[in-house]
């Protein structure tokens, strides 16, 4: 079986948060952008991908036709580890991580549902067994800057029956607003490296009192490995990784350090399902949590699902705690009671519909 076409699909599909969609990233964020990536083969199957696509899906969805498509085009679909380390090579010259790392990710996403389809099984099964056919869930608030209208976010998750909620807020008096809402729930906290690392240590006894779950993303730059293992020591469990990219990164941080961290890897970002499950072995080697950063709707959810239900050591699964405009699934996989169901179906379990796809794609 041959690939004979790569092509990116970009979306755009508005969504609401309750809040002013500013805070958080470059300009005002009320759309969820994929950069899908579609890819056909000389023997009638199609497999579905995503590279992260926030802010960037253009850029993206470029990589993809420029460089990932010469690439794949006229390849065997065999192992898609080979074709993730052709690609990784083929492009290295255009920089290992960031947009061309995305686009990896991606095409290789798409390779894995291709290749579960071929044999028929959920991805899975390819992955090491379905060991579980639902996976628990906590809801990830966006920034909204305001502790009172944090606090009501918060409070309406709970009553959904979420029992673990993030925020990212960056105030202390936020947080504490938050957790006085929650109503027992438990708060992680996610700042998005916006700390220095006195401020995190000195920070850090406060969220222990507020029983806090962990501490994302501290400091900058996010692969300051010595704040994060200095930070990790004093008690309360740090994360990091959403902003890795392949398993090298993970790699440096974990090796021979004495690293107390939760590692998140991407899939969308991280090097697709291949990177992702070289990042769960040296997880498993440094006897560390999986916590996987996916906060998207697209194929990179449905992998993130599918790699819960292979992988025991991942601990949650991040729900984006908005409500777009449509579902790019027709079923899509949604947190009941702080549980998500995994799909049963060949390969990622579910297909795009086509008439969401046809009325938010950008063209």
């Amino acid at each position: 079986m041959k690939i004979t076409e790569v092509e990116p699909i970009r979306i755009s599909i508005p969504f609401e948060d309750g809040g002013t969609g500013e805070g958080l990233t470059p300009t005002r964020w009320n759309a969820l952008e994929m950069c899908l990536v579609r890819i056909a083969t000389d023997a009638g199957l199609v497999g579905w991908g995503e590279g992260f696509g926030y802010f960037c899906s253009g850029a993206v969805a470029d990589v993809v036709t420029r460089m990932i498509a010469p690439v794949l085009v006229g390849e065997t679909l065999d192992e898609p580890e080979r074709l993730n380390d052709l690609m990784q090579r083929r492009l290295a010259l255009f920089g290992r991580y960031g947009i061309t790392m995305f686009a990896i990710s991606g095409a290789d996403i798409a390779l894995w549902d291709l290749k579960a389809k071929a044999e028929g099984v959920p991805l899975a099964a390819l992955l090491g067994g379905r060991g579980r056919d639902a996976a628990p869930a906590y809801a990830a608030l966006v920034r909204y800057g305001e502790a009172d209208l944090a606090a009501r976010i918060v409070r309406e998750a709970a009553r959904e029956g979420f029992d673990k909620i993030k925020l990212h807020e960056t105030t202390l008096e936020a947080i504490k607003a938050c957790h006085a809402a929650a109503g027992g729930a438990r708060l992680i906290v996610d700042v998005n490296c916006a700390w220095s690392l006195p401020e995190a240590a000195a920070l850090v006894p406060e969220l222990m009192a507020l029983d806090v779950l962990w501490l994302e993303e501290p400091v900058f730059p996010p692969e300051d490995y010595a704040a994060l293992i200095a930070l990790g020591h004093l008690g309360l469990p740090i994360a990091t990784g959403e902003n890795y990219c392949t398993s090298h990164q993970f790699g440096e941080l974990t090796a021979g350090r004495g690293v107390k961290v939760h590692l998140q890897p991407s899939v969308t970002k991280v090097g697709g399902v291949t990177e992702f499950a070289r990042v769960a072995a040296l997880a498993a080697r440094a006897g560390l949590a999986l916590m996987p950063h996916s906060p998207y709707f697209g194929p990179g959810f449905l992998a993130t699902l599918q790699l819960a239900s292979a992988e025991a050591r991942i601990g949650l699964v991040e729900h984006l705690y908005v409500r777009p405009a449509a579902w790019l699934y027709a079923d899509h996989p949604r947190p009941e009671g702080g549980t998500i169901t995994i799909p049963e179906g060949p390969g990622l379990g579910l297909e795009p519909d086509p008439d969401v796809l046809a009325r938010y794609r950008v063209r």
